[in-house]
């Protein structure tokens, strides 16, 4: 018996059955759509009723992808799709109209300097040595678009990093920017599961300045971490005069609507080393991952 080889399966792989239900007899019976094999089923898969299933699938398949990738924590970018690179934000004013237009292209314009800044973060995180284990930390992640997003993956693609860009299905037609790692590549049909593969693996967290997207995302993290649903992880805030005047944080506290410890949840910064100083002590204070 000890040359006896026991087969490691006796039913056929999914991908097997498959390809044999592709290559089927054709028959009034076997064209109908209820013959087709479930998975293989796009309109059963996007019925109403399979919404929880849908859920599932959208949280699997991002953590498969990054549990395969070695992918062990990562570092966040929040920020706006509309503020230009520095060499286009004299396009971006040139072309507004005069009047209020030209006022806002010149606030964006004047905003451009962020992308420099994500880009040199995004590059001091990727240099985070891979752990024991073989782990990657602080892998950056954004939201996949234009702007700060791709300041974020282009930084990190500057010095041979792999970069994360999970995307979204919107009614107007995007692509990922160029400097997304194909492979980690990703887009998401529901919000909510976007949003919790961005804090799952996160341990540090930059918000540049940007709109409803960007609130939307630092305020579900905030909160997260007020309440005690998720341990603290170090929140950076570029651009203090951006925030002070757009969110009234002290007001909250005067309000008796938040308590003033939970101004401590972030940091402002203005610089990548700044930020990037900020996180090393954050986990050295706390004696968590040691923080080149």
């Amino acid at each position: 018996m000890t040359d006896t080889k026991v087969p490691a399966r006796v039913f056929p792989r999914a991908e097997q059955d498959a390809e044999t239900a592709r290559k089927g007899i054709s028959t009034p019976q076997t064209e109908h759509p209820a013959y087709r094999l479930a998975f293989q089923d796009m309109d059963f898969l996007l019925r109403e009723d399979l919404r929880p299933v849908r859920f599932q699938l959208e949280l699997l398949k991002p953590q498969l992808l990054l549990d395969e990738a070695n992918i062990a924590s990562t570092f966040v970018f929040y920020g706006s799709a509309r503020i230009p690179a520095p060499d286009k934000a004299e396009a971006l004013v040139a072309a507004a109209p005069e009047g209020e237009a030209k006022r806002i292209a010149e606030s964006l314009a004047a905003k451009s300097r962020y992308y420099e800044v994500a880009r040199e973060l995004a590059r001091l995180a990727s240099g985070f040595p891979v752990d024991e284990a073989g782990k990657r930390h602080f892998v950056v992640c954004s939201g996949g678009g234009p702007s700060i997003m791709e300041a974020a993956n282009r930084g990190a693609a500057d010095v041979g990093a792999e970069t994360i860009g999970l995307n979204i299905v919107l009614p107007h037609e995007q692509a990922p920017n160029q400097y997304v790692t194909p492979r980690l590549s990703l887009q998401f049909h529901y919000f909510a599961l976007r949003k919790m593969h961005f804090l799952l693996h996160a341990r540090a967290l930059a918000a540049f300045p940007g709109g409803f997207g960007t609130f939307d995302e630092l305020f579900e993290l905030l909160t997260l971490i007020q309440t005690g649903k998720i341990a603290p992880i170090p929140v950076l805030l570029y651009g203090r005069e951006f925030w002070e005047r757009v969110v009234n944080f002290p007001g909250l506290c005067e309000e008796g609507v938040i308590s003033p410890r939970d101004l401590s949840l972030f940091t402002y910064v203005e610089t990548a080393e700044e930020g990037w100083d900020v996180v090393r002590a954050f986990y050295r204070d706390r004696g968590g991952m040691m923080v080149p």
